[in-house]
């Protein structure tokens, strides 16, 4: 998944948000919308990782979501 995608499916997405990124408040996911700078920002800031590692983290679980529609015929 892109940051297109994300953004465009941010309110579809927000439970799965909600279960990966555990630390992050209603408000946080409001704030961040979809955008990926504030993503960032905020998993740095909840998470106490450097900003490359936020990043890092975040690309992760998108592919890993994409893996996950790939093989379970969604995507």
């Amino acid at each position: 998944m892109d940051w297109d995608q994300l953004q465009a499916k941010w309110l579809q997405m927000r439970g799965a948000l909600r279960h990966r990124w555990g630390w992050l408040t209603e408000d946080d996911l409001d704030l961040i919308a979809g955008h990926r700078d504030i993503f960032i920002s905020r998993v740095q800031e909840r998470y106490s990782v450097h900003r490359s590692e936020a990043q890092q983290r975040i690309e992760e679980w998108l592919w890993t979501i994409q893996d996950e529609k790939t093989l379970s015929g969604k995507g």
